[in-house]
């Protein structure tokens, strides 16, 4: 067992690379308070648990079965928030093991690289916009909308279809980027002369990796 000095230091390791991930990932993304301050906390958790289960197996089934209940009692995250929080709980989990060298250099490369892939827009669609359409089961909506997005967009992608309201209309969502100086209010009132002005929904990615409703 560890004395109170080198507790206090495989803590304050441990909360010294949360705080960096927690910036790392605050850099040019949109957070909650409390979503940072988790990742800037959990290192020192899982460090803490990993000292006090060190050699013990029974211990450390048992806080992989609590890992697991709050996992699945949780609210899913975005795929960038999952990553984030496994990233904090590996870093608490060296520092556990005394690897602070190991720690501190798997901290650096992992933030840099998000950060990297953020300032080179690794991954981002440009202007695309998530596209919900709903039409009545009485319209073909194969080619329904093709001359409308052929005059006001670049790219078009149909993601998915699903029915609803018992069949009686069919939901569609779309991937489109809209041309250059091409009105996006036009495009909506086109496509609701087609879809009879049932709803439509734009869908507008933020840096949160969230999506606000028009």
């Amino acid at each position: 067992m560890l004395n109170i000095t080198d507790f206090l230091m495989y803590i304050g390791v441990a909360l010294m690379l949360g705080l960096f991930i927690a910036g790392a990932y605050m850099f040019r993304t949109k957070t909650s308070r409390s979503f940072a301050a988790t990742l800037a906390l959990l290192p020192a958790l899982v460090c803490v648990v990993i000292i006090m289960v060190n050699g013990s197996i029974g211990a450390g089934v048992a806080v992989a079965g609590t890992f697991s209940l709050v996992r699945f009692r949780s609210a899913p995250g975005t795929a960038k928030e999952i990553t984030a929080v496994f990233l904090a709980m590996a870093v608490g989990l060296i520092c556990g093991m005394g690897c602070f060298v190991y720690a501190v250099i798997f901290t650096m490369v992992i933030c840099l690289a998000m950060i990297v892939l953020k300032l080179t827009g690794f991954g981002d669609r440009g202007s695309g916009k998530e596209l919900h359409i709903t039409v009545p089961e009485d319209l073909d909506y194969e080619g329904a909308f093709d001359e409308v997005f052929a005059k006001y967009t670049t790219e078009s992608e149909l993601l998915s279809v699903r029915t609803a309201d018992m069949g009686s209309i069919f939901r569609m969502k779309y991937m489109v980027t809209l041309k250059p100086g091409a009105s996006e209010k036009e495009f909506i009132d086109k496509l609701r002369v087609r879809n009879g002005n049932l709803p439509i929904t734009v869908c507008i990615p933020t840096p949160a990796d969230s999506s606000a409703q028009l």
